[in-house]
């Protein structure tokens, strides 16, 4: 930790992960994630894809509507039977890499698939249908 949060940065890089949150290793110049984003590093995670669906991430501010539409994509992973964990983010610096300016928003594969408005649980599925 450094004075004024100056050494933070460095230390958030040493400890870059996949988006499934497993850890990489670094050796490559480019490598990419079974779900497709881009890194500096061989990326270690993932073995096998769900269905086509490696990560699920619900992006929200915490407000009714973006806890609404978690609780809404857990349902239909669920429903679909897939083993994949859904996670809500309320970080704004990390909502912003993904370039959504309207909540909530829903990343599968570190894509944004939805935005802007609350889907209901068979809406989420239907989604998860046509991406897998």
């Amino acid at each position: 930790m450094g004075l004024f949060g100056f050494g933070k940065r460095m230390e958030e890089e040493e400890k870059k992960g996949c988006c499934c949150g497993s850890q990489v290793e670094a050796v490559k110049e480019e490598a990419s994630c079974c779900c497709g984003s881009k890194n500096q590093e061989t990326v270690t995670c993932c073995d096998e894809e769900v269905n086509g669906i490696c990560c699920i991430k619900v992006l929200g501010a915490g407000c009714k509507s973006c806890h609404e539409q978690f609780e809404n994509v857990k349902k239909a992973v669920e429903e679909l039977g897939l083993d994949v964990e859904v996670e809500y983010i309320t970080d704004m610096e990390k909502v912003m890499t993904y370039g959504v300016m309207s909540m909530p928003a829903i990343v599968v594969n570190e894509k944004v698939v939805a935005m802007g408005k609350v889907l209901k649980t068979s809406e989420v599925l239907k989604l998860f249908e046509k991406l897998s």
